[in-house]
């Protein structure tokens, strides 16, 4: 059994190399995560120690998972606007003003440059007779008013204010349907009267207005004298009509035309009225032929009224016993046809409009509703 001396000699030369072990491993530990396994310690007297590592693996930290990358959106067309229709003929309005001709007595403008020519030289055996002077060029003559109607005197009734709204249905000359609401609504107090008139289509969830008449007056004994009428239609600017009773002459803002104005002349916001303000005064009145002298935007005519005959037709309000009159088409003044239901039962008011474009168009205002409005009384 070796002495005490050598046992201590030999732990002393391994002192060293334990303690290079030591630090290689916690160099090992520190830069490399290495996790030893130590053995127990030897007895006294054993083998040398032998150290054992073992290396445990980095707990490797967990790789994010990669966002989403968003998708382009598919790029949406806005859907399409709906086509609103060209603006219909509103209540008794003949067809576009473009397609209206006035009834003239004018004589025809002659031809060329407006100078008449020289007469023929016709030489004599003796001395030729000089050429006449050609006359100064004239301007043209101004056009001259159309024919006012037979004077015939009606006894005249007025119709209580009121507010009637209508139903519009219009069919385009391509077969399009659409439809909208109007207004027909007048006050009247002791010597003078305001009339407006709305009309309109539903486009989608809105309403569009296509025009908007404002007929301003006075009451006299022939019915509805009109002093100023004013005429707004979508997409154009607003016109207007003048009717100067003291002058007795009717102008306008949209064009030079100038007319000597006859007792009992209407405008086209005042015209289902003032039949209305006929029937009620007798209706024995609506026979024959019942002319009315209209300035519209920039003319005027003469509307020709007749009856139809009496007829029931089917409203919102149930049906109706009405009279129906008619204007049709006149030549060199205007175009479409305009018919006209009064019913007697409601104070002859106008529950029925409809316009008969040339082209084929068909505009019809039927009542929904009716009620009397005192706040101009």
């Amino acid at each position: 059994m070796p002495s005490a001396p050598i046992l201590l000699s030999r732990r002393r030369r391994l002192l060293p190399v334990a303690l290079v072990v030591l630090l290689h491993w916690i160099v090992l530990t520190v830069l490399q995560g290495v996790s030893p396994v130590l053995p127990h310690r030897a007895a006294s007297g054993d083998a040398p120690v032998t150290l054992v590592t073992q290396l445990l693996p980095v707990d490797a930290a967990p790789v994010p998972a990669p966002e989403p990358v968003p998708l382009p959106l598919p790029e949406v067309s806005p859907p399409p606007l709906p086509r609103v229709p060209p603006v219909p003929v509103e209540i008794a309005v003949p067809d576009q003003p473009g397609d209206i001709t006035p009834v003239t007595g004018a004589a025809p403008a002659a031809e060329g440059s407006g100078a008449a020519p020289a007469a023929p030289v016709e030489p004599t055996p003796a001395t030729p007779a000089p050429a006449p002077q050609a006359p100064p060029v004239s301007a043209p003559a101004p056009a001259t008013p159309p024919p006012a109607p037979e004077a015939r005197r009606y006894v005249i009734d007025m119709p209580p204010p009121a507010k009637i709204t209508l139903d519009v249905a219009r069919t385009d000359a391509d077969g399009t349907e659409w439809s909208g609401e109007a207004l027909l609504a007048w006050q009247l107090n002791a010597d003078s009267y305001r009339i407006q008139i709305e009309a309109g289509i539903r486009v989608v969830f809105a309403r569009v207005n296509l025009v908007v008449l404002k007929s301003e007056g006075a009451v006299a004994a022939t019915g509805f004298a009109p002093i100023t009428m004013t005429e707004k239609r979508r997409g154009r600017a607003m016109t207007a009509t003048h009717f100067d009773w003291g002058k007795s002459r009717i102008t306008f803002s949209a064009s030079q035309a100038s007319y000597e104005l006859p007792a009992g002349a209407q405008d086209k916001a005042s015209i289902p009225l003032q039949l209305a303000a006929i029937a009620r005064g007798d209706p024995k009145q609506l026979t024959g032929a019942i002319d009315i002298f209209v300035g519209e935007d920039r003319d005027a005519v003469v509307y020709r009224f007749t009856v139809v005959g009496q007829e029931e037709i089917d409203t919102r309000l149930g049906k109706l016993q009405t009279w129906h009159l008619t204007r049709p088409p006149q030549p060199g003044s205007y175009k479409s046809r305009l018919d006209i239901w009064l019913a007697p039962a409601h104070g002859w008011y106008p529950v029925r409009i409809r316009n008969s474009e040339a082209n084929g168009a068909v505009t019809t205002q039927t009542v929904n509703n009716i009620v009397l409005d005192h706040s101009g009384s």
